[in-house]
C-alpha cells in the first residue's frame, strides 16, 4: 500500500494520455488514483484484464500501472499480449507487484515491462518511477540515421533494419541501440548506460541493463548483428562498428 498523504515533489515531463491503473485491490487502486490526480494526471481504472482491455480499446493510455496478480489472468501474460499488439507495443508499462525476488523482476522485464515497482511503495517513489519512464520515451536527440555493416537505425522513422530486413524492438531497446550506435567502439559501464539511456535512474538497478542488452541481442541474432554488441568483462558493453 502506498502512503496516502505523502507530498508529491517530482516535476514531470508530459504524459500523452491518461494513466491506466490495473489493480484488483480497490483500496490500493483508490490511493494510487488519488495521488496521481493530485499530481495533475488524468486517471483511468480497471480491476482485471478484461476491464483493462476494454479501456484500452476505447482510449489508448499514455502509461499503464499493471499489477502482477489479477483475478482472471496474470499481469505478466497480459503484458506479453500488449507487447505483441502493434497498437500497444510502445505503451509505457510499469509492473506493480508484491514479488521481490530477482527472478521475478527479470521475468517482468523480459515480458516487456519498462519498470518494476515492488509493494509496499511510497507515493513519491511511484511518481519518480513514472517520471523516469516518461523521460525515456521522449524523442531521441538527433534524428539522423546511423548505419554500420548493414545495421541501420532511423530515429525519425523509429525503424531498425539489418541487411534490409526489419528488426522489431521495444522502446527501451531502440534507445539503447541508438546510443550504442552513435557512440561506437567505446566501452560503457552499466551505470553509465543507465545515465545515458534511462536518465533519472535512482530506482533502476544495474541488472536492468543486462536484461535489455540480452533482449536487444536476441532481436539482432537472426541477422548475425548481435555480435556487434560486445560484453567487456568487468567493464560493461561496447558497440563494435567493425565486428568480424
Amino acid at each position: 500500500m502506498i502512503a496516502a498523504r505523502e507530498a508529491a515533489t517530482v516535476r514531470f515531463p508530459a504524459v500523452r494520455g491518461a494513466i491506466l491503473i490495473v489493480e484488483d485491490e480497490l483500496v490500493t487502486q483508490r490511493l494510487i488514483a488519488a495521488g496521481l490526480e493530485r499530481a495533475g494526471f488524468e486517471v483511468m481504472r480497471a480491476a482485471n484484464v478484461e476491464e483493462a482491455a476494454e479501456a484500452i480499446r476505447a482510449e489508448l493510455p499514455g502509461l499503464m500501472l499493471l499489477d502482477w496478480v489479477l483475478p482472471t489472468a496474470s499481469g505478466v501474460s497480459f503484458l506479453r499480449e500488449l507487447r505483441n499488439d502493434r497498437r500497444t507495443r510502445q505503451m509505457p508499462i510499469i509492473m506493480l507487484t508484491g514479488r521481490s525476488e530477482e527472478t521475478d523482476k527479470v521475468t517482468g522485464l523480459e515480458a516487456g515491462a519498462d519498470d518494476y515497482l515492488t509493494k509496499p511503495f511510497s507515493h513519491r517513489e511511484l511518481l519518480a518511477r513514472i517520471k523516469a519512464v516518461v523521460r525515456r520515451g521522449a524523442p531521441l536527440l538527433g534524428d539522423e540515421p546511423v548505419e554500420f555493416d548493414g545495421l541501420r537505425l532511423d530515429p525519425a522513422a523509429h525503424r531498425v533494419t539489418a541487411g534490409g530486413a526489419k528488426v522489431k524492438l521495444w522502446a527501451t531497446e531502440f534507445r539503447l541501440l541508438h546510443f550504442l550506435m552513435t557512440h561506437p567502439d567505446r566501452v560503457y559501464s552499466r551505470s553509465q548506460l543507465l545515465d545515458e539511456v534511462w536518465g533519472d535512474h535512482v530506482f533502476v538497478e544495474d541488472r536492468t541493463v543486462d536484461v535489455h542488452v540480452r533482449q536487444l541481442r536476441q532481436a539482432l541474432q537472426p541477422s548475425g548483428r548481435d555480435r556487434m554488441i560486445e560484453t567487456v568483462r568487468g567493464a560493461g558493453y561496447c558497440f563494435r562498428s567493425g565486428a568480424e
